[in-house]
């Protein structure tokens, strides 16, 4: 009864509106195309032969290219996490008050980004001929406490990650740096006026605020290093998803249903990163979301209503945001 009253059921109203739905044909017609499209698609991609799809059911599960598959997630779990850790390192020192660490971080970031990935690969792949051999001395001069030849270090799968990560750390800073940029100053004052330090105001009050929107272009580009390992062969590495899938078609001379077989477990891997991403948005994102004040299909009286006023907040919203530590 209080709801159809809240809602104005019931009551005279003199010239009430009846309101009808609003016909959507446009929507509906779109619906249509799309999924006579779709299944146009889907009944190409079935009956055509050239597919060739016993091929790619049979070599799915080939040891060759699981191997593949393991590398691939190898370089790009090493890479990433190596980026993250220097982009975190890069992007505290842009924000430094040392003139010489803002320097260095903004060349890096300047060289890292302003070459191509495939130039740097190749790069890293002729390293041992650059520096034949690896030491640690005196500066500037010709004494050495100890060294090591440099192939011994720089192996191809060494090479591989190295040259990924490096590269990666370029762009994953300036995304580290919007995000510690879009902290309110105010926490950082708040945090100083409590006797904080600053590498601790980093770590406790600002870092955490910033996984927020720091996740998910960090998402993106965790995907993104996925597919880009597909060029470790200008290293040369050949043991990923892609070479190894490539090879197996030069060799049957099927170039089409190991194609297919890549892109189905490139497919699989990003479909599992995307569900992570988004479990890690979530969880960053506590405080920030807005969400009912009251018990979600619970109804409780508010006191002190009259009558036709709606007497429940459960559509009300707590539009408060995260205050942390803002002074």
């Amino acid at each position: 009864m209080v709801k159809q009253q809240a809602d104005g059921e019931n009551l005279d109203i003199p010239n009430r509106i009846k309101a009808l739905p609003v016909k959507r044909t446009g929507p509906v017609i779109a619906g249509v195309i799309v999924a006579l499209i779709v299944a146009m698609l889907v009944q190409g991609l079935i009956t055509n032969p050239r597919f060739e799809w016993n091929v790619v059911w049979k070599y799915l599960f080939n040891e060759n290219v699981l191997e593949g598959v393991k590398y691939t997630l190898l370089l790009t779990v090493i890479s990433m996490v190596i980026a993250i850790v220097l982009a975190v390192v890069l992007a505290v020192m842009r924000k430094s008050i040392n003139p010489v660490l803002r320097g260095v971080s903004w060349f890096y970031i300047w060289f890292f980004r302003g070459t191509p990935v495939y130039t740097q690969l190749v790069f890293w792949g002729l390293f041992a001929v650059l520096v034949p051999r690896i030491g640690i001395g005196i500066p500037f001069t010709s004494i050495e406490f100890w060294s090591i030849d440099s192939q011994s270090i720089i192996t191809a799968f060494n090479a591989a990650w190295l040259g990924l990560a490096l590269n990666e750390a370029a762009y994953l800073a300036e995304i580290v740096r919007a995000g510690l940029e879009a902290v309110d100053p105010g926490q950082t004052e708040a945090a100083k006026a409590l006797g904080m330090k600053r590498t601790l105001i980093m770590r406790r009050i600002v870092l955490p605020q910033a996984m927020r929107i720091i996740i998910p272009p960090t998402g993106n580009e965790f995907i993104g290093m996925l597919k880009t390992t597909s060029l470790v062969n200008a290293v040369p590495f050949t043991l990923e998803l892609q070479f190894a899938t490539t090879a197996i078609a030069t060799r049957l001379y099927k170039p089409i249903p190991l194609l297919i077989v890549a892109c189905i477990w490139y497919l699989v891997i990003t479909s599992i990163l995307m569900v992570i991403q988004s479990r890690l948005e979530k969880h960053f994102g506590k405080g920030f979301d807005a969400r009912p004040a009251g018990a979600r299909g619970k109804r409780t009286p508010l006191p002190g209503k009259t009558e036709g006023e709606p007497k429940d907040d459960i559509n009300k919203q707590n539009e408060a945001t995260f205050a942390g530590m803002n002074a």
